[in-house]
């Protein structure tokens, strides 16, 4: 089992950027990453549709004798986690409570922003999570919905979404906040359009760095480190391939190989 893949899945491309932290800090572990791109985004869809999906994604992982899952959609954390970490009996791990324990970490003022996908934020679970680690926090919430198909469409760097980070951010950013969550592994990709909108004095949490250091701590409260010896990374989506391919090529520290395309209606 050690030498067994870690899975990871999200919406689409964003966690990729939980991925690469992966990749980075646990170098000897192999992995199985699955994009469900032909149902992103899941932001907007409800709390039963995204546990139904997540089923499914976990299904078809379990097929690929993954030892643990990473869970790395906010959306899907927010909604899914504790279902589908009930329905198996490895590690299974979300985005949102690593996130949080950071943002707590790097706050001074107390004052901390989240933004995300509507889901997220309609969840509520970002603000009980902060709570229940800090009660003096005050947490100010805002979905930012078109961040995720900007980021699918590859505009990252396009002015247009400079205009729409300045639109959404302006309002959470009277508030006084000193520390914003990312709150959606898509949004680190914009990481830099965000920092100039909400200046240097703000601090940008991503929870795909502490999500690594979780797995870590896992993996070695249950002895199933990989030996390097042999590192495959293998990657799966529901729908455009070659998108997905290009795309990750430009995101990971390794060469993004074969993408094999997978029918999840077989999964349910």
């Amino acid at each position: 089992m050690n030498n067994s893949p870690i899975g990871i899945f999200d919406s689409g491309v964003g966690g990729l950027t939980v991925a690469r932290e992966i990749m980075r800090q646990l170098p000897d572990e192999s992995i199985v990453y699955f994009g469900d791109t032909a149902r992103v985004p899941y932001g907007s869809k409800s709390r039963d549709t995204i546990i139904s999906f997540s089923r499914q994604i976990m299904k078809f992982l379990m097929t690929k004798q993954v030892k643990a899952i990473v869970v790395a959609c906010n959306t899907a954390s927010a909604f899914a986690l504790e279902t589908i970490a009930g329905e198996t009996d490895i590690p299974v791990i979300g985005v949102i409570e690593p996130g949080a324990k950071a943002a707590n970490e790097a706050t001074e003022n107390g004052r901390i922003g989240v933004i995300a996908t509507e889901g997220t934020i309609k969840s509520n679970t970002y603000s009980k999570v902060l709570k229940e680690i800090n009660p003096k926090l005050q947490v100010f919430s805002k979905a930012c919905p078109l961040f995720v198909p900007l980021v699918e469409e590859g505009w990252q760097y396009d002015s247009v979404t400079y205009e729409i980070a300045d639109r959404y951010l302006c309002d959470i950013m009277s508030y006084g906040i000193d520390t914003l969550v990312l709150g959606c592994t898509h949004y680190p990709l914009i990481r830099r359009t965000i920092q100039k909108v909400v200046g240097e004095n703000v601090t940008l949490v991503s929870p795909a760095y502490e999500t690594a250091k979780e797995l870590e701590s896992i993996l070695c409260d249950k002895d199933i480190f990989a030996d390097g010896r042999k590192v495959v990374h293998d990657f799966y989506v529901s729908d455009s391939v070659e998108k997905f391919r290009n795309f990750a090529g430009t995101i990971l520290p390794c060469e993004v190989g074969s993408v094999e395309c997978v029918n999840m209606e077989q999964y349910n």
